[in-house]
């Protein structure tokens, strides 16, 4: 993307638990201060685990065309895309096969959709809470790209780490289930794709985290910001703790670094 315009600065931000109020809405203070952001000519990208399709309200809210989505499993600017893991098909199979071992229902999901393999109360909540209908279709993977899933289970990431070691990683940042990339693929890498796209890689980085999948994109930027409500290792790794999701902590981080 040669054409991308130049920015003094660029900051990633998670959505859950951190650009987010508990309620999974924006913070008017949040927009506000976005706003100041560009007007400051820095870029602000979402990075999160979600997939696109599931936060597009947050981008059309806050304004923002620049994501690291799936937990860097799809990346894309200004409607463009830049990167996309594709788990291959047979891959997929042999987690379903796993998975049904376990009794654990899969979802599969690429920037544009998703579906499960079948429903349970995990799957219900989950997407209650995320305001998601979730369709059973056991073809989907066949007919559809898969860049990410997502395998329903509370105790099992250590028999799906152990059984898939060196094709995929699992990370569980919730507590109904383990999120699922191609190995090797984090917000870090995802990042990484975006700056070298958009000439970006020398500019001062930022990112603002509260969960374990933001530890990796942590190592990566120039200024760590943990939220207050963030898990203690998130905290102990950022340069900096701002606070809570639900007390303006956005604002906060972004006036300490004097971004806005």
């Amino acid at each position: 993307m040669a054409d991308a315009p130049k920015f003094s600065a660029v900051v990633f931000f998670d959505l859950d638990g951190t650009l987010l109020r508990d309620d999974k809405s924006v913070a008017k203070t949040t927009v506000d201060a976005l706003d100041k952001l560009r007007q400051n000519n820095v870029l602000p990208v979402i990075a999160t685990g979600r997939n696109v399709f599931e936060v597009q309200y947050v981008l059309d809210q806050t304004g923002i065309n620049t994501i690291v989505s799936a937990n860097g499993s799809y990346v894309a600017s200004r409607g463009q895309e830049i990167y996309a893991a594709t788990i291959p098909e047979d891959l997929i199979k042999a987690v379903n096969r796993f998975a049904n071992e376990h009794a654990n229902p899969v979802g599969w999901y690429n920037n544009q959709g998703f579906a499960i393999s079948k429903k349970s109360q995990d799957t219900v909540d989950n997407y209650h809470l995320l305001n998601l209908n979730a369709q059973v279709d056991p073809n989907f993977y066949k007919q559809n790209e898969v860049n990410f899933m997502f395998v329903f289970n509370r105790h099992h990431e250590q028999a799906y780490a152990k059984k898939f070691a060196g094709q995929l990683s699992f990370v569980r940042n919730n507590i109904r289930g383990l999120d699922t990339m191609l190995a090797g693929v984090s917000k870090k890498t995802g990042i990484e794709h975006l700056l070298r796209a958009l000439n970006l890689t020398n500019a001062p980085s930022y990112a603002f985290g509260d969960q374990l999948n933001d530890l990796q994109m942590f190592s990566l930027v120039d200024h760590p910001i943990a939220m207050g409500n963030g898990v203690a290792v998130a905290k102990t790794q950022a340069e900096y703790v701002t606070s809570s999701n639900m007390h303006d902590g956005i604002v906060r981080g972004l006036e300490h670094y004097k971004l806005v």
